[in-house]
């Protein structure tokens, strides 16, 4: 066989797995709506993510810090699942300018994210394996179950990691309820002085309402003593002046009979 022969079937191999590129196709751009493009690529920087943080878990000295991140890997893991299905949908759908083979890839690379986001480590032990009944089923083929076989009583044993695990949460645990207690009894203070408060205005609602009542009654008789104060100054000054009119009267008499006495003699 001649080079130009090798070269000639190298290309072809080339070409026929070409599609299964998963950098290709994430880079592809055929339209600028392809929305399986973008979900793909956003998946694909998410599991590289989760890889990362699961090597950053594995050499981590703090083993809370490791159970956090193992935690925060099983969310992102069940999250990148969910949107598989999604996905899914996607990659069968028709874009103009995708090719029949184009679509294949895309339907084959989804079909492999499954196995890729179970990949990731996530200090979760892996689930028991039996023979008979625990195997994949045909309808969940990308469920796995992988173990040694090995049940005895070590295999149930607290692991130091989970027990401190589980005393951090207990703890966190008793302060919450604490913290809880107080705005508990917190509130039934503010409570028990609310109901003192609206007992005290029950209390002085009656006082206030006989308060109103007198309030009422005195201005009710100062408006009627004012009124009668005014008609008895009225009356007096009436009185007044006739008396004025009838002392002046006399004295306009008296001067005239006097002047009539003296014109006379």
């Amino acid at each position: 066989m001649s080079v130009i022969d090798i070269l000639t079937r190298v290309d072809a191999i080339c070409n026929k797995y070409d599609k299964y590129d998963v950098e290709k196709q994430k880079n592809l751009n055929v339209s600028g709506d392809d929305a399986f493009a973008r979900g793909y690529a956003a998946i694909d920087a998410e599991i590289e993510a989760a890889l990362e943080k699961a090597e950053l878990a594995s050499k981590e000295k703090s083993k809370a810090s490791t159970v956090a991140l193992n935690a925060e890997l099983r969310r992102t893991k069940a999250k990148l699942l969910d949107e598989v299905p999604k996905l899914q949908r996607l990659a069968i759908k028709k874009i103009k300018g995708l090719s029949t083979e184009d679509l294949a890839a895309r339907n084959d690379l989804v079909l492999a994210l499954p196995d890729r986001i179970q990949a990731i480590p996530d200090g979760a032990a892996a689930a028991a394996k039996q023979p008979g009944g625990w195997g994949p089923s045909a309808s969940h083929t990308e469920i796995k179950f992988d173990s040694d076989g090995r049940f005895d009583d070590e295999y149930f044993q607290e692991s130091e990691q989970s027990n401190q695990f589980r005393q951090e949460y207990e703890t966190r645990k008793r302060r919450q309820d604490q913290g809880l207690e107080m705005i508990s009894e917190g509130l039934d203070t503010l409570k028990n002085m609310a109901h003192d408060m609206n007992e005290e205005l029950d209390r002085q609602v009656p006082l206030a309402d006989e308060i109103d009542s007198k309030v009422d009654k005195a201005a009710s008789d100062l408006k009627n003593t004012n009124v009668r104060l005014k008609h008895t100054v009225t009356q007096l000054r009436s009185s007044r002046n006739f008396c004025i009119d009838i002392v002046l009267l006399i004295i306009i008499l008296g001067i005239a009979a006097y002047l009539y006495n003296v014109l006379k003699k």
